[in-house]
Formats: C-alpha cells, sequence, structure tokens
C-alpha cells in the first residue's frame, strides 16, 4: 500500500482575503501569501485558497445534506471555551457543542462560502 500524508485542502473563493482572513481570526489560521492565491496553515495542514476565474460559470455551494466532502473537522481542546470564543466572534453555529458519544464532544460552524467546520475534543482516556 502507499503511504501517504496530507499535503492540502483547496478551495475557491469569490473572495479569498476574507476567507483566509476568517481562517486567521477565528481558527488562528496563518496567512501565507502564495502567487495566484492566498494559502493559510491551520492545525498542521495547508489550505489553499484560489479566487474564482474570473469569465468561468462557478456552481454555487450545494445545500446540506449533499454527497461528497460533508464538512472538515478540527481538534481543539476545551471546546466549550473555544465555542464561546468564537460565538462572541459572530460565528453562526449550526450545531451548538454536544457530546455525542463518552469522550467526544462536538460542535459545527459555518464558515466562508457555506463550508460546515466540525470543532471536536476526544478525552485521551476514552481513546
Amino acid at each position: 500500500m502507499p503511504v501517504v500524508t496530507w499535503d492540502h485542502v483547496h478551495l475557491r473563493s469569490p473572495d479569498p482575503e476574507t476567507t483566509a482572513a476568517w481562517l486567521q481570526d477565528v481558527l488562528g489560521g496563518e496567512i501565507v501569501r502564495g502567487p495566484g492565491r492566498i494559502d493559510v496553515k491551520l492545525g498542521g495542514a495547508n489550505i489553499f485558497i484560489a479566487p474564482l476565474e474570473a469569465g468561468k460559470p462557478m456552481n454555487p455551494p450545494p445545500p446540506h445534506p449533499h454527497q461528497g466532502l460533508d464538512h472538515i473537522g478540527l481538534t481543539v481542546k476545551d471546546i466549550d471555551a473555544v465555542a464561546a470564543e468564537i460565538k462572541a466572534k459572530g460565528v453562526e453555529f449550526t450545531r451548538e457543542p454536544t457530546t455525542i458519544r463518552p469522550g467526544v464532544r462536538v460542535c459545527f460552524i459555518r464558515g466562508p462560502e457555506n463550508i460546515s467546520v466540525e470543532l471536536l475534543e476526544r478525552d485521551k482516556k476514552y481513546a
């Protein structure tokens, strides 16, 4: 079997600057500017944000739920404190923090371009 590691997630945005700023301001990403796009280093991964191509038709994001990529998941420490902090910044929650099984708490927020972002906290004693 091949050995793989994550390299990046690639987004297209009508406003890459705003998308990158949201990832920085809400989730603590680090903006790195590259030729033709903005990259954000977030949680050990790269998110490439490219602008929409002028004059090319672009489909809107599909409504939830849909086939294909459903959401991105990010681990946090002290999910309730993180949720309170980002709620104070005006972030929309599509699911408030909740325990889904012993040792796992999650919440979902709406990111730029209607991207669903799961924040989760795992208690190591249940791993």
